[in-house]
């Protein structure tokens, strides 16, 4: 089936593309909730139209995840975790425990998924980290894993 994305999905189109897919997707998640419409010949008359809204829309959601990475870019987030005598952690430090911190710190929601943390932190210390505000904008944040007192 042929569509025009009205709306950027990642991982699939950008608003204005024309592309098939398949029956079921179209059918039962982009028309229903707005993200495309058929590829008819009227809506193909007025796809610039389409792909300038969409380039307004792009900028001004970049705007603010440039916003948000300059408030996010250099944050300690400080994690108290149960450790042994040597330094290492009952346990492990995961993306999931930093977003959560992350959100009470910034008062703003992030979900794990947005933190890049290759494996988990297993050891007391500081370590960089990258979080991801947009698809194409990361900041850099340092995770400081102290014992519990």
């Amino acid at each position: 089936m042929r569509i025009i994305f009205l709306d950027d999905i990642p991982n699939v189109a950008k608003t204005g593309d024309i592309k098939d897919v398949k029956k079921g997707y179209a059918k039962n998640y982009l028309l229903p909730k707005g993200l495309a419409t058929l590829a008819t010949p009227q809506e193909l008359s007025r796809i610039e139209a389409i792909r300038r809204v969409g380039r307004g829309k792009s900028t001004k959601i970049l705007g603010d995840a440039e916003a948000l990475a300059q408030l996010v870019e250099g944050t300690n987030v400080v994690v108290k975790v149960r450790s042994g005598p040597n330094g290492r952690l009952y346990g492990a430090v995961t993306s999931t425990i930093v977003a959560q911190e992350m959100s009470s710190i910034l008062e703003k929601e992030f979900d794990r998924r947005e933190i890049l943390l290759d494996e988990p932190i297993h050891e007391l210390g500081s370590v960089e980290v990258r979080v991801r505000v947009h698809p194409e904008l990361t900041a850099g944040i340092t995770v400081t894993v102290e014992p519990i007192e």
